[in-house]
């Protein structure tokens, strides 16, 4: 298990937690991706620029970690262009359905202690550990 990185794991969730709290305190809003691309999509006065501001945030720690670890931005994905297609759409059915996203549920929702929240995030641990079995055990999924 040569991936297994605990201290950069406890330092990144660390930092995520800190600035989901500081989100929630500063600006009384929920760090869910989904819900703040969202935001972007459909405009309000006054409502764009913290939006904007966390998006970038999260694209530039991206580039500051390459910059500084070398490591790559991205893992090769080895599934067909209409396999990506069909995740990224049933992706987002899924936080329309479950309002909210893996980062609005798992991270905020539970640390508030949201009932919606401790029903949505066994829910999708178990759709995406099924998603990983059929996709590498099952001959042709993915394909």
């Amino acid at each position: 298990m040569q991936d297994f990185t605990p201290l950069s794991g406890a330092i990144g969730g660390a930092l995520i937690g800190l600035a989901a709290a500081l989100l929630l305190a500063l600006n009384g809003r929920i760090a869910g991706i989904s819900g703040i691309v969202g935001g972007l999509l459909s405009p309000r006065t006054g409502d764009v620029l913290w939006r904007v501001l966390f998006v970038a945030g999260l694209v530039l720690g991206a580039l500051l970690v390459r910059l500084c670890t070398g490591a790559p931005l991205a893992a090769p994905v080895e599934l067909s262009t209409l396999t990506l297609v069909l995740g990224g759409v049933l992706v987002g059915f899924g936080t329309r359905l479950g309002s909210g996203c893996t980062s609005g549920h798992g991270i905020c929702g539970l640390a508030r202690l949201s009932p919606r929240s401790a029903v949505a995030v066994p829910v999708f641990m178990a759709s995406a550990m099924l998603t990983v079995f059929l996709l590498r055990h099952v001959p042709g999924a993915g394909q």
